[in-house]
């Protein structure tokens, strides 16, 4: 054999080696057979650099480094998941998906849910060519470098069959025993250790150098497909091709014909995930067919077809020490409860929310008193109870602050609201802080090179007072503030002014308007085009907009109302920041479908879904999430659902094919 022959066979080799190892645990080389083999393909590599191979083994121990991630839009949304906690919530779950489908038999794909840091990672032509972490759904921070050192995760793909281009989603976890060994090798050094697998593997994948990720065990469990023409019509059935081409799709997944198979799995793993080599928090069962999860669809946030159930979360009994209050960017005050520090579900919980005066008074919690602590899905502490038998003689009910502890404004509480607020919108200072941390953040104006510890030190040394003086600011008078160089200052004045380019929907929930969310703010722009026109809006146009509520409008209205928020927009504007939307050309774009509310239901042969969705915008339309008395048309394709069938006859609504919509946008 020639050089490359032997280099290209050891490749051949060590590849089916990781695979058999580190996917399928059933290793066929000794690790010193394994490590003479790696050096001597590495040394053929060294002396042959003409035969470089980004894919080979080799590779594997990193080297490359990521001083700043790029941040990368998804291709396909990453969602997040509804939480159950008892099979009632399943049952009513199913019934509000028969509902939708029409009482048609349902197959479920059950799966364990991995705590770790989600991941999607997109291979083309069989090689991975891009790792982005989950970040806020829409866009997440590439970290390709890094993944490509997780030995389980494929390279290049085995087999044959699988699509030019796709996603796939997982979790990137650490194990048990990895995560014990890293932190008993801390503690011989005197370091301190990790505190949890999770938060140790997600910082894992932001570590700058690649090398010092490779030395870490960590694992990849992949779970979901996305893109288009997958070779399959089933989640359970891509699972089977994921594990085909290469990849560690668990198999502890199991296709349920019923509910009652669902919770036959949930009982099991109920109890035998301790015996899993990493940690699982619940279950994820997904309706198995693709037809029909197309048909549920999507919420705001999350698939209407799948549901994660919660395992019963880890309790733990301490002592509260005190109680101390906090002042959100709203003027909301949340009581917080001061603890004992305890170990919980692998984290030290040294503080937990009380939420608000009328929490603390249904659990009489008082201080001193021993109380019992769950995380809330495992994520956030919360008080459940005290256990009343260990109460002090001397106990007294706990009263609730009547004045802000920042600014001692006397706090209101308005008729039907559960939180009390300072009212002080302007002069109370976590409040203004929370405001321009708010406006800096990633969903919202994403200022890169400003965080909010330096929010509070620009807002402290009085060179900010509100989101506007922002642009206002220069290096010089950044530098003379603690811990600021030059090379940080020079970032920060040009992450201000690339905020400039922000769309005008990110800008409207940047300015932080009470009730007004990303999902609200992307409405109200998309209806009212820019500030002027939103500003002159009346309380009544504002309610007849679509989902917006009194609630909000009235917000909106008091929010423009106010001198001060005028003045900030208008010299907002006078920076150049976007206050209008930039209607994006489409030169085949006619308004012939306008003032028509559209449903699309099926499988279409000629449009994807999404496609056929655009061209109806695209023409003027507007796209209705659910069938009501305000749809004018149905476009029905393949395995429609009975019930939105029933209810658009009941209603009298047109149904169109395919064919039929195509020929409407065809008609002069």
């Amino acid at each position: 054999m020639d050089t490359l022959q032997i280099i290209q066979t050891l490749r051949e080799e060590l590849n089916l080696h990781n695979y058999n190892y580190y996917v399928l645990d059933k290793p066929t080389l000794s690790d010193y057979e394994f490590d003479m083999k790696l050096k001597e393909l590495q040394d053929l590599e060294n002396k042959h650099p003409e035969f470089f191979d980004a894919d080979s083994p080799t590779q594997r121990v990193g080297g490359a480094i990521t001083k700043n991630f790029e941040t990368i839009a998804h291709e396909h949304r990453m969602y997040s998941l509804d939480n159950s906690y008892s099979k009632e919530d399943l049952i009513d779950w199913e019934n509000r998906i028969q509902k939708v489908l029409g009482n048609v038999p349902l197959e479920y794909t059950c799966e364990l849910k991995y705590d770790g840091a989600s991941i999607s990672i997109t291979y083309e032509n069989g090689k991975l060519v891009r790792a982005v972490t989950r970040g806020d759904g829409l866009q997440g921070d590439d970290v390709t470098n890094n993944i490509r050192t997780i030995k389980s995760i494929p390279l290049k793909l085995k087999g044959e069959g699988y699509p030019s281009k796709f996603d796939i989603r997982g979790e990137i976890i650490l194990p048990l025993a990895g995560f014990e060994k890293m932190n008993q090798e801390l503690i011989e050094i005197g370091e301190t250790p990790y505190s949890n697998p999770r938060n140790t593997a997600s910082g894992s994948l932001k570590l700058q150098d690649s090398a010092e990720v490779a030395k870490r065990p960590l694992d990849c469990l992949l779970y979901f497909l996305i893109g288009a023409n997958l070779p399959f019509d089933s989640q359970f059935e891509g699972l089977e091709k994921a594990r085909s081409w290469g990849f560690k799709a668990p198999v502890e997944a199991k296709l349920a014909k019923s509910l009652d198979e669902v919770f036959e799995f949930i009982e099991y793993w109920d109890v035998h995930r301790h015996d899993l080599p990493y940690e699982t928090d619940g279950v994820v069962i997904k309706v198995n067919d693709f037809h029909h999860q197309e048909e549920l669809g999507y919420t705001a946030k999350s698939p209407r077809w799948a549901i994660a159930y919660k395992f019963k979360a880890e309790q733990v009994s301490t002592k509260l020490k005190s109680i101390s209050y906090q002042v959100g960017r709203t003027g909301s005050i949340t009581p917080v409860a001061n603890l004992e520090p305890v170990q919980l579900a692998g984290t030290i919980v040294k503080r937990a929310s009380l939420h608000n005066a009328d929490q603390i008074e249904k659990l009489d919690i008082r201080i001193h008193d021993t109380v019992f602590v769950e995380k809330g899905g495992e994520i956030i502490p919360k008080i459940i109870a005290v256990d009343l038998s260990k109460r002090p003689e001397n106990s007294k009910p706990t009263e609730y602050i009547t004045h802000c502890p920042e600014c001692e404004t006397e706090l209101i509480r308005g008729e039907g609201e559960a939180n009390h607020y300072c009212p002080n919108y302007y002069g109370c200072p976590p409040q203004i802080i929370g405001r321009i941390q708010h406006y800096i953040s990633r969903k919202a104006m994403d200022i890169e090179g400003l965080g909010g510890e330096t929010v509070a030190l620009l807002y402290n040394n009085g060179l900010v007072h509100n989101y506007a003086d922002l642009y206002k600011l220069t290096v010089e008078d950044l530098l003379p503030l603690e811990r600021m160089a030059q090379k940080s200052a020079e970032n920060l004045v040009k992450g201000v002014e690339n905020s400039k380019n922000i769309p005008f929907e990110s800008v409207l929930f940047a300015l932080g308007i009470r009730f007004v969310g990303e999902t609200v703010a992307k409405k109200l722009a998309k209806h009212y085009k820019n500030i002027d026109a939103l500003q002159q809006a009346t309380l009544m146009d504002l309610i007849l907009v679509d989902e917006i509520g009194e609630r909000i409008a009235q917000s909106v209205i008091d929010f423009f109302e106010n001198d001060e928020n005028r003045e900030i927009i208008k010299r907002l504007k006078s920076y150049g920041v976007q206050f209008e939307i930039i209607e994006k050309i489409n030169p085949n774009a006619t308004d012939k479908l306008s003032g028509k509310t559209f449903v699309v239901s099926g499988v279409f042969s000629t449009f994807s879904r999404d496609e056929l969705k655009k061209a109806i915008e695209d023409n003027g339309g507007k796209i209705g999430s659910s069938i009501s008395a305000k749809t004018d048309f149905v476009v029905a394709g393949d395995n429609m659902g009975p019930a939105k069938l029933e209810k658009a006859n009941k209603l009298n609504i047109s149904i169109i094919s395919e064919d039929q919509f195509i020929s409407m946008l065809n008609e002069s």
